[in-house]
């Protein structure tokens, strides 16, 4: 797959200082007193080994901090990860990256393009360290991957073409939608033809970006999708509107004013042997939260 350098949208400041020198503790000298030999030669391989085992740690501190950091991403899917006019990849996501990899670990990264739907066995075998890519968690995928503490809240919702037939949920019985496959946008589709005894049409295309060119011509009647990718998308194209009506987060203080099928929240996946690298992420998300970042970030995206 095809990777990219690391995008630099905006300049953090470095907070990792020297973290990988190790103080070594200060020894006595071989005796003292009348120790015996062979007391003193214990004492002494102890403390050899002791500071084996902490040149080890530098060591291995020391080839993380040069690590670049691979992030596997499904490109394009605005406005978390996709390119600019100019060929750049920026985004929400994008940007979170810089805050946590660069701005506080000190880290060098970059985003590999890959297909959402193979993204987890992509992780898993070892093609990139973490996913990063408007990954909702759910139990199915926590069976693969470890995720990190939640960076966003999303809702599955659903565009439909304005002065349609389609005014209401019940509405979409016996009519297809487009969604992306293997997304959770997908998995809500199929819980909707459930709800309609199979009475609905579910269209999966590759790219988010099929689906809503499928709903433009036509060729289905709605997309069920993500609410932030879904509404920068109706923002550049007339006509386009999300489907009303109170869903499963009409009662929860800043949700979408529109039908909702689900609440979900994003997270950075790994895999399950990564536990002190994905401590050390959840820190750095704690932090950009704690100083503005984060807010800063999502309001150069998001409204609210």
């Amino acid at each position: 797959m095809p990777t990219d350098r690391r995008v630099n949208r905006r300049q953090y400041l470095s907070t990792l200082g020297a973290g990988g020198a190790v103080a070594l503790a200060g020894c006595s000298g071989g005796s003292e007193g009348e120790s015996d030999g062979s007391e003193s030669s214990s004492e002494s391989g102890d403390e050899n080994g002791s500071a084996e085992a902490e040149s080890m740690t530098a060591d291995e501190d020391s080839a993380e901090s040069q690590e670049t950091i691979s992030i596997g991403s499904d490109i394009p899917y605005a406005p978390f990860e996709y390119r600019n006019e100019a060929g750049e990849l920026v985004g929400f996501d994008v940007d979170i990256a810089e805050a946590v990899f660069a701005g506080e670990l000190g880290l060098e990264y970059e985003f590999q393009e890959t297909a959402f739907d193979g993204i987890i066995a992509s992780l898993n075998n070892a093609n990139f360290r973490i996913i990063m890519s408007a990954m909702t968690i759910n139990e199915t995928r926590a069976e693969e991957v470890d995720f990190s503490d939640p960076y966003f809240t999303a809702y599955q919702t659903v565009l439909v073409l304005d002065n349609g037939e389609i005014t209401e949920r019940a509405d979409l019985r016996g009519v297809d939608v487009g969604v992306q496959r293997g997304t959770t946008g997908e998995a809500a589709a199929e819980d909707l033809q459930a709800e309609f005894d199979g009475e609905l049409g579910i269209e999966s295309y590759d790219q988010i970006t099929g689906a809503f060119d499928a709903l433009l011509n036509n060729q289905v009647s709605a997309v069920i999708n993500d609410n932030t990718v879904s509404a920068a998308f109706a923002a550049e194209n007339d006509g386009v509107v999300f489907l009303e009506g109170d869903g499963v987060a009409a009662d929860r203080e800043n949700a979408p004013d529109y039908l909702t099928l689900t609440i979900e929240e994003y997270g950075i996946a790994f895999r399950q042997d990564d536990d002190a690298f994905r401590e050390e992420v959840n820190g750095a998300l704690a932090a950009i939260r704690e100083d503005g970042t984060y807010d800063e970030i999502y309001g150069e995206y998001f409204e609210g």
